[in-house]
């Protein structure tokens, strides 16, 4: 196997999870399993040259396109808030879920969950299943090609005690489109807005659970999610505002939400704002409240 990793700051390749490259018993082919699963579970995982396998979360690693979507400081945030305010999860499920960063972090911090992740483009996919393979997380980490709205890629059944989504904060035609098929559907709407992601948890979140999302607080921006959760019959129940540079307004927040039917109808309809989690100081430098959400997911601070 290639390890030639690209590590970010002091972190250095760790000792190879357990089970990586293994075949576990659930992989075994069955008769009604195309021969192609067997041969890519088989394949020696390779770092290719248009992609990087970074650290992420303690001794996982990340495989990325070196010009793709690259993860981001949302990703790391959705993963934390989520994990932190649903830490006894044991079924979790992320929408949405690109080459896979979120759903990564969370199977790191909730290391006796199962794990459903739903993704629709086809290149994030191989990057995602690359990763779980590296991070040894077939036995208990799925990864569903398709788009999270399409019939029958959730059983009605289904229930997660924790739900994580970084939806696409912009309809399409809003900015400057980017002609790389990731960074432009992480950016914009092209496989559901806000208000879908919020549909969508509310139809499979267990009882008592939590979904976990982020997204711009500018008043237009938090008003769609507000509409979106009340649509839904979800509440938001907490909302984190999140400052990039000490001394700015925020830009995003992150919102923590449950059904509504969960609740007592007093509490409903009410929303515990925090303090604003500030990601840098003034002079540029990692803020120690930032630094501690880092620690908290196993990496560098």
């Amino acid at each position: 196997m290639n390890t030639d990793s690209h590590f970010k700051g002091w972190a250095k390749p760790g000792p190879l999870p357990p089970g990586l490259g293994a075949r576990s018993s659930s992989s075994a082919r069955t008769d009604s399993e195309p021969q192609h699963a067997e041969l890519e579970l088989r394949a020696p995982l390779v770092v290719e040259p248009h992609e990087t396998l970074d650290a992420i979360s303690g001794h996982f690693r990340l495989f990325q396109l070196r010009d793709g979507h690259r993860f981001s400081t949302d990703d790391i945030l959705t993963a934390w808030y989520g994990t932190s305010w649903c830490p006894t999860a044991q079924t979790a499920l992320d929408l949405g879920s690109g080459i896979g960063t979120v759903g990564m972090i969370c199977s790191w911090r909730l290391p006796g969950a199962k794990f459903v992740t739903i993704e629709a483009q086809s290149d994030s996919i191989a990057l995602a299943k690359k990763s779980a393979r590296y991070n040894g997380l077939t036995e208990r980490y799925e990864i569903r090609a398709g788009d999270f709205r399409d019939a029958g890629i959730l059983k009605p059944d289904e229930k997660f005690d924790l739900i994580t989504g970084s939806p696409p904060y912009f309809p399409l035609g809003a900015g400057v489109e980017s002609e790389h098929p990731q960074k432009l559907a992480c950016r914009f709407e092209l496989r559901g807005t806000v208000a879908d992601y919020c549909s969508t948890a509310a139809k499979h979140l267990a009882p008592g659970g939590f979904f976990a999302c982020v997204f711009p607080t500018e008043p237009t921006q938090l008003a769609r999610v507000e509409a979106g959760a009340k649509e839904a019959n979800l509440v938001i129940v907490r909302r984190r505002p999140v400052v990039f540079r000490e001394g700015e307004p925020p830009l995003i927040g992150l919102f923590g939400l449950m059904r509504a039917a969960d609740l007592p109808e007093w509490f409903r309809g009410q929303t515990w704002v925090e303090p604003e989690l500030i990601i840098r100081t003034r002079d540029g430098k990692i803020h120690p409240e930032y630094s501690a959400v880092k620690l908290a997911i196993g990496f560098p601070p």
